[in-house]
């Protein structure tokens, strides 16, 4: 141990080992989600776009898995190369992090943009009939009716003649009487819809929470120099050694 500080080693060694375990349940979930049919019933993943976001969610639990492990295995057997290795993967994820965020503050506008076309596009499902947009619809009337919202973009016609389809006991867009004390409903026909479109309950709701998503990103940001740091002092001392 000579010329290694013990506390920056086992510091070192801590701080990987909670990164570590950090991966395992990110993969852990992401695998059950992926292969558990009862677990994407009850999320409600039923096509192929939730299903993407879960298999990132698997790349990103392997990626902190391994750099957790070298982090550790580096630490306490004073391995120079892995400590290397841990260094360049963290730093990487960092630069690509830092680009990510200055890339979604200067293309802001584009995002919406892409945003509001992939919203349109998926409209065309609504009105379709195929077993696929079948599926979607499903998924769509659940996120209504936890939105307290109608369609996508432009409300009750985005579902074109859907409109008095029927899913799981209920038309779609349907505002049941609770809802209609709040004002959230507005006269179709026969009955009450949901008088705003999902786009603005979504819209809403990230800029609800972008203080969070910012708090988050800077949360993990700090935890990455901390990596960073500890992982080049204790490479610095190891060489010294």
């Amino acid at each position: 141990m000579a010329g290694v500080s013990r506390c920056l080693k086992y510091s070192m060694f801590v701080f990987n080992f909670l990164f570590w375990v950090c991966g395992c349940i990110i993969l852990g979930v992401s695998i059950w989600i992926r292969v558990s049919k009862d677990a994407q019933e009850d999320l409600s993943i039923n096509n192929n776009n939730m299903f993407v976001g879960v298999d990132v969610l698997i790349a990103v639990g392997s990626i902190i898995m391994i750099l957790g492990f070298l982090g550790c295995c580096g630490a306490i057997k004073e391995s120079r190369c892995m400590l290397l290795l841990f260094f360049i993967g963290l730093l990487l994820i960092l630069i690509l992090q830092v680009t990510g965020g200055i890339l979604g503050a200067v293309y802001k506008p584009q995002l919406e943009e892409g945003l509001n076309l992939t919203l349109t596009e998926a409209v065309n499902l609504l009105k379709d009939n195929t077993e696929n947009a079948k599926q979607v619809q499903e998924s769509w009337q659940k996120f209504q009716l936890q939105g307290q919202c109608c369609g996508l973009v432009n409300g009750a016609s985005d579902w074109g003649n859907n409109i008095n389809l029927v899913i799981d006991g209920k038309k779609v867009c349907e505002c049941e009487q609770k809802y209609q004390e709040e004002n959230l409903c507005i006269p179709f026909g026969d009955r009450y819809i949901f008088k705003q479109p999902c786009k603005t309950v979504i819209l809403d709701f990230l800029q609800k929470n972008m203080d969070t998503i910012m708090g988050i990103a800077f949360g993990m940001a700090v935890i990455e120099v901390l990596g960073l740091v500890f992982s080049m002092c204790l490479y610095c001392q190891i060489q010294r050694k």
